[in-house]
């Protein structure tokens, strides 16, 4: 059983090596760009992807290796006040998209992380900030779903397995992280 997950994480990281570097390169040199202009990353998921958009937030505003400045990174996962007010008065899909209406100015980026790429709540999240003028970068899996056409650029992992997108979305992560180290 181990060497089964561990041999179908290294298959989905070579595939990732194989055909992704480009879009990741991307999606830094985007998330730079936007720290550098001043503006914001907010992000966004459910489920275990709400765990990966709030360690990339906290990446943000603490540090991923090297000290630096602290950067303007929100999870809106993490307000259960408004998570709770929000989807008692809105219905849960608005209530991300909610918080992006308060939250969001143009210029910032949204990052919405889904591993199906159908969440509703994060399709309405994208909604609004095209609305709102921010910047759009979706991670996703297995055929991208419905998020290919709701963001600027979706990172669509190549697997059908929720664990490998997973354990790749943070991969990436990481790897925006460590070119803001870079860069700041």
């Amino acid at each position: 059983m181990v060497i089964e997950e561990l041999l179908e994480h290294q298959q989905t990281l070579q595939k990732v090596i194989d055909t992704l570097q480009n879009d990741i390169n991307a999606a830094c040199e985007t998330v730079l760009s936007v720290l550098k202009d001043g503006k914001k990353v907010i992000l966004a998921g459910n489920g275990g992807s709400a765990g990966d958009a709030q360690h990339i937030a906290a990446e943000l505003t603490g540090r991923y290796v090297k000290e630096r400045i602290s950067l303007p990174g929100i999870a809106l996962t993490v307000d259960t006040s408004a998570l709770t007010a929000i989807g008692n008065d809105y219905g849960y899909d608005r209530v991300f998209a909610r918080q992006l209406e308060g939250l969001g100015q143009p210029g910032d980026i949204f990052i919405g992380i889904s591993t199906s790429g159908n969440s509703e709540s994060i399709l309405q999240a994208f909604a609004i900030a095209r609305q709102k003028g921010l910047r759009t970068l979706g991670l996703s899996g297995r055929d991208g779903g419905k998020m290919n056409g709701a963001c600027d650029l979706n990172i669509i992992v190549p697997s059908e397995v929720t664990a490998r997108i997973q354990e790749m979305h943070i991969l990436i992560g990481h790897i925006i992280c460590k070119a803001i180290d870079n860069a700041f």
